[in-house]
């Protein structure tokens, strides 16, 4: 069995409440794969799966009813839902990104956020390729203007992949896997990343986003959503870029800003793009959607999509429902983006007692106080820190362990205690 212990979240001491796994309910939402329903179940969660994104108030309405949620890239989890829900054991980004949620109001709640950055790598490198073959063949106008009746057999402006200079910009997953495919293709590839990375097969790194800009014949992008990456591309980015070379964005919609992009295409210095994210997106299929960039010929619009094909929606399923099971029944926070990464493997016939506290100094001098009065056996103890919380995961003997555990949660500045039973 496992006990979960957490405080009110008005009086912190004041009012304690133990659960069991059995009875620990997860939302899942934004038609998340059912999948990920299904491996939760097996390990004897409680599982709700919604296809829609809620509202802040539909999630103020729903979330003091569960223990964990899961959300894709529409539904944000901001400061004041996390407060208002300090009960949530972990959220996960069934998606790569995570910046719909308030991940530093997590961290001080002690709240991990699990993602899933590898699970869709492939599917979105693979749209990649497809949009470079598609925008120098312009296969997209001629497929429209094949499907009016109109017949444009011609070669100007058509041209082959092979040899050109593929410009990837951010070298992670997705990055790097995109430039191997690249390379399979005949594609010269270079590449920038604010991190040293060891580039694959032939890649060059450059030391600037503007050396970048100035020789490739594609640029494509692979960042996350920072300060910095914010109107990343802009008007001197994009006058940088070589005349008649294309912008693929299947990363961030605030990475690119709209207007000069519509304006470089429309002076014909840009000879195309492709745009999988955007600013501002419908939030359902059922909402209109509107850009600038509607009606401009060889764009290529389509609705964040990169990572939308059922092998990457299973894996990301299986991925984040695996950060979940192991998070909740094991204490294992390896993986979380906002959290002190550990990974313990369960420890037989012992009680794990787990807790998340404040990092200041003492916090650990009154746990062992606390832990050597009880008497319970200590058999390890491991913990980690980041610059707001301790992360604190404790194997011992089965006696007594629940009732430190109480104890040990109304200390001044423990934020939840929980106890896993092997």
């Amino acid at each position: 069995m496992t006990l979960f212990t957490t405080t009110d979240a008005n009086t912190p001491q004041a009012k304690i409440k133990v659960e069991t796994t059995s009875n620990l309910k997860i939302l899942l939402v934004e038609a998340i794969h059912p999948v990920a329903k299904e491996r939760l179940e097996e390990e004897g969660f409680k599982v709700d799966l919604l296809s829609e994104s809620p509202s802040e108030q539909k999630l103020l309405e729903l979330l003091p009813n569960y223990n964990a949620v899961g959300i894709r890239s529409k539904t944000e989890l901001t400061d004041n839902l996390l407060i208002k829900n300090p009960h949530l054991l972990c959220v996960g980004t069934f998606c790569i990104g995570t910046n719909q949620v308030d991940l530093n109001c997590a961290n001080k709640l002690g709240i991990p956020v699990f993602n899933a950055p590898h699970s869709n790598t492939r599917s979105v490198a693979e749209l990649v390729i497809a949009e470079m073959i598609s925008l120098s063949r312009q296969l997209g106008d001629r497929n429209i203007l094949a499907h009016r009746g109109d017949w444009m057999k011609s070669a100007v402006g058509s041209k082959e992949v092979r040899g050109k200079t593929l410009g990837i910009v951010g070298y992670g997953h997705i990055g790097s896997q995109l430039s191997i495919l690249a390379e399979a293709l005949g594609l010269r590839v270079v590449f920038y990343d604010i991190i040293k990375k060891l580039p694959l097969g032939n890649a060059t790194p450059v030391n600037h986003l503007d050396d970048l800009l100035k020789v490739a014949d594609f640029v494509s992008l692979h960042v996350p959503e920072t300060p910095q990456t914010i109107d990343m591309i802009g008007p001197r980015e994009l006058s940088l870029m070589k005349k008649g070379s294309f912008l693929i964005n299947a990363s961030r919609g605030t990475v690119v800003q709209i207007d000069p992009l519509v304006a470089s295409l429309k002076n014909q210095h840009l000879a195309g793009c492709a745009i999988d994210v955007f600013p501002i997106e419908p939030s359902s299929n059922k909402e209109k959607f509107i850009t600038p960039l509607q009606g401009l010929p060889n764009v290529i619009l389509t609705p964040h999509i990169g990572g939308s094909t059922e092998e990457a929606q299973y894996s990301i399923g299986m991925e984040v429902a695996e950060s979940f099971r192991k998070y909740l029944k094991i204490g294992t926070t390896a993986g979380a983006v906002n959290f002190p990464n550990v990974d313990l493997p369960p420890k037989p016939k012992t009680s794990r007692l787990i807790n998340v506290h404040r990092n200041e100094p003492g916090v650990l001098g009154e746990i062992n106080g606390l832990l050597s009065r009880s008497g319970v056996n200590i058999e390890s103890q491991f913990l980690s820190t980041d610059e707001s919380i301790g992360y604190l995961v404790m194997d011992l003997g089965r006696s007594g362990v629940d009732e430190l555990a109480h104890e040990i949660q109304k200390l001044p500045r423990s934020l939840r205690t929980r106890v896993v039973k092997n």
